[in-house]
């Protein structure tokens, strides 16, 4: 098993600059980057005629701990009561020395 997986979430910019605030220094969290921009589809408000601001947050977690951290960024970006974005896992990535 690898030591550490990538957890990625597309998500409205504001959601977005709150989660990375409250999740980047959250115990098993390796490394966390957002990048912001525009997009065309998935979120209804758009501040800029057919597009809207968006965020791509990145997390290398401890695999350990990947669900807590999961479930920590749910809780943040507010998923459980309604459409916000995408949270999604990818494959187990492996430290290089």
């Amino acid at each position: 098993m690898a030591n550490y997986l990538q957890i990625g979430a597309l998500i409205e910019k504001d959601n977005g600059l709150t989660a990375y605030s409250d999740v980047a220094n959250s115990d098993g969290v390796i490394y966390a980057f957002l990048e912001t921009g525009r997009s065309s589809d998935l979120f209804s408000e758009k501040q800029f005629g057919e597009f809207g601001e968006a965020a791509i947050l990145t997390l290398i977690v401890d695999a350990e701990q990947k669900n807590q951290i999961l479930e920590n960024l749910a809780k943040n970006l507010g998923l459980n009561e309604k459409d916000q974005g995408l949270v999604f896992e990818e494959t187990a990535l492996l430290k290089c020395s």
